[in-house]
């Protein structure tokens, strides 16, 4: 009788049995009811209707436009800070980035709250401002997503590069676009990458703070919650295949920009 060994590959089965049945079961799912009707006959009518909807491109035109202006935003706040945190010489650097990551550890719809009572305090009326108030919570909720990466990358530039352009007769400028800014482009596509698909589907900080318009996320979960389970699946299967190929465009940027950044620094 043949006694049991065990494999260092039999470690994958867990991980593999948790994909079929929280990953691909769901998913299969819902490409079933997406291609669907309600006698569970095939057809495109769910996908024609997306696209000739005025109601599902208007959604997806303004959660785009929430999604670009919460990572530029967050973007043009993250770099300076990641910058001044990683190239200070500062003792307790790390307890000014713990200010910025504390938040996270706070409850999500108490931090809403919250900066909903800041904002109404100073506005008065949320409604005036819908879009502005949006992008504020947004950005408040993503900030260290982006925060985070940029500084890691930073704090692991070699300072020898840096040395040597100053050795060159760089100046900080120059030093700033030609070694330290590219050398950091990977952090930033992580950074956009944390923040933008989330933001592009959140749509609890909307309902929160008296935004009535809907956005990708409100929208599937108003389909689903009126059992039209068909329309808001294709709506997020398309949502899906956006994601997946804004992924595939980032990391493929990534790693091409990450190898010209290093020639170029090498070659400068």
């Amino acid at each position: 009788m043949n006694k049991f060994r065990f494999q260092r590959s039999q470690l994958c089965i867990p991980y593999g049995l948790f994909l079929v049945c929280f990953v691909l079961a769901p998913l299969v799912v819902i490409i079933y009811y997406a291609f669907t009707n309600g006698e569970g006959k095939f057809t495109f009518e769910n996908l024609t209707g997306f696209f000739s909807s005025p109601n599902t491109i208007g959604t997806l035109v303004y959660s785009l436009g929430i999604a670009v202006s919460t990572t530029c935003t967050c973007l043009l706040l993250a770099y300076p800070i990641a910058y001044i945190l990683a190239r200070s010489k500062m003792k307790h650097k790390s307890v000014v980035l713990m200010v910025f990551v504390m938040p996270m550890w706070i409850n999500f719809t108490l931090r809403i709250t919250a900066l909903k009572e800041i904002l109404t305090v100073i506005e008065g009326n949320l409604a005036y401002h819908p879009f502005l108030n949006t992008l504020i919570g947004m950005t408040y909720d993503f900030l260290p997503f982006m925060i985070l990466p940029i500084y890691t990358t930073l704090l692991k530039l070699d300072n020898s590069l840096l040395e040597a352009a100053a050795d060159l007769g760089a100046d900080a400028v120059q030093t700033f676009l030609k070694v330290t800014f590219p050398l950091s482009v990977p952090g930033i596509i992580s950074g956009i990458v944390m923040v933008f698909l989330p933001s592009m589907t959140n749509y609890v900080v909307l309902d929160m703070l008296y935004n009535s318009t809907y956005i990708m996320g409100s929208l599937i979960g108003a389909y689903f919650s009126a059992y039209d389970w068909h329309n808001g699946s294709m709506i997020a299967l398309i949502l899906l295949v956006i994601i997946l190929l804004f992924t595939l465009f980032t990391n493929r940027y990534a790693d091409e920009d990450a190898g010209n950044s290093r020639g170029g620094v090498l070659g400068s």
